[in-house]
């Protein structure tokens, strides 16, 4: 994979592959070239089928401020400008920009976001794309759409009460409450908090652990999981039943089996 990135950069090393948010001079903010740039790496890690763990991170000081609202105001926001809100193609164009963290929770392997600093508004909608968030204990985190007026349209209205309930979801969202490392601990927002100095060295740890889980194991709980929730129990269960199919059929579970004696 040797596209050349301005926005963000890719780093594969053995099964674990490393996203990272690569604008330090703007707070690693979101804009449209990012946007691109996001979807056409997304577009080549669903045919990566070697990919056992993907982590997000973010360059300088925070993982990402969210939106840029100063370039967004002449490209992505002004696209909707004069539109009609309640037109199918005006739908269909937010679905486009609000869709382009919906790579993540689609590959076949897990993630993990690395959060520290700021991650606000898309940058929180970023990291809740991932199926963990490890924290640095300085991170600050916060959906502050309201704030300008607007809401969180790139998952956090589905993932947020998902993991810490519906009514705390509904209190940092409708507030644009910012909340600390502890906090988003004790809710069930972050997977873990370790020391600052300490977060890379911890999510390449937790990284690599996963990555040496037998693969089609994790992909089919993962999938059995997002079915529960999206389409009920009845459908997690004939998932994860199928997948357990899969799995005994592999050779990661016949290699995992204990030698008896004398077998």
């Amino acid at each position: 994979m040797s596209t050349v990135y301005e926005t963000i950069r890719y780093v594969r090393r053995a099964h674990v592959g490393t996203l990272t948010l690569n604008r330090p001079a703007k707070l690693n903010a979101l804009n449209p070239q990012m946007r691109t740039e996001l979807g056409h790496l997304g577009a080549q890690l669903a045919d990566d089928g070697t990919l056992r763990c993907l982590v997000i991170a973010g360059s300088g000081t925070s993982f990402s401020a969210g939106l840029d609202l100063t370039e967004a105001m002449t490209g992505t926001l002004a696209q909707f400008v004069g539109r009609d809100p309640d037109d199918d193609a005006t739908i269909e164009l937010g679905l486009d920009v609000a869709g382009v963290f919906e790579f993540i929770p689609k590959l076949p392997c897990p993630s993990v976001a690395a959060v520290h600093g700021h991650a606000y508004g898309a940058g929180l909608q970023l990291a809740l794309a991932c199926d963990f968030r490890v924290f640095a204990a300085d991170a600050r985190v916060g959906l502050t759409e309201t704030r300008y007026g607007l809401l969180p349209d790139m998952g956090a209205t589905f993932r947020l009460p998902r993991l810490i309930g519906e009514g705390r979801a509904k209190e940092l969202i409708l507030l644009g409450e910012i909340i600390d490392a502890a906090e988003a601990m004790r809710i069930g927002l972050a997977t873990r908090v370790v020391p600052d100095d300490q977060l890379g060295s911890a999510v390449a740890e937790f990284a690599e652990q996963l990555a040496t889980q037998p693969p089609a194991a994790v992909r089919g709980a993962r999938a059995a999981i997002d079915a529960g929730w999206r389409l009920g129990p009845a459908a997690s269960l004939r998932m994860a039943v199928a997948a357990q199919a899969r799995c005994l059929a592999s050779d990661e579970f016949k290699n995992a089996l204990p030698v008896r004696p004398g077998s």
